[in-house]
């Protein structure tokens, strides 16, 4: 447990969680994939993925999408020491690079039913990242103002 001034962060419990929130952010990239490919014929381009370690875009996709929950993990654990209200500031930024990644595949030169399925993918994992971790934070920080359980 880390204390900061009226703030104890259970900081196991939320890499836990955040771990735990990158399983479903890969999931859900790799599930994305799977239906565009398989019930809509359509190939996600492989700009989707910011990684590129392994020998498939899928798992580049899936890493690209565990990456961004660890950081996160880190951006909340930072707002909870740092911020008087960390829910609204981490509400806020994951919000807007959701919003971000949903735009970002309609700015490359791809067909328009490989944008769409990159940015719904893109949008179910930002709000994935965003909704687990807000909730994983509701049970690993304790502060008397309870910020984090506005």
């Amino acid at each position: 447990m880390v204390e900061q001034g009226e703030v104890v962060l259970d900081w196991k419990r939320l890499w836990a969680g955040g771990l735990a929130t990158a399983g479903v952010a890969a999931l859900i990239a790799w599930l994305g994939t799977l239906i565009c490919r398989a019930l809509l014929d359509v190939e996600v381009a492989a700009s989707a993925a910011v990684l590129d370690v392994t020998d498939t875009f899928v798992g580049n996709y899936a890493l690209t999408a565990a990456l961004f929950a660890l950081v996160a993990t880190g951006l909340a654990h930072v707002l909870t020491l740092t911020t008087p209200t960390p829910r609204a500031f981490f509400s806020w930024i994951v919000g807007l690079l959701t919003a971000a990644a949903v735009v970002m595949p309609f700015t490359r030169g791809d067909d328009l039913a490989v944008q769409v399925c990159a940015a719904v993918i893109n949008l179910l994992i930002g709000a994935a990242i965003g909704s687990l971790l807000a909730t994983v934070l509701s049970r690993t920080v304790f502060d008397r103002e309870r910020s984090w359980q506005r």
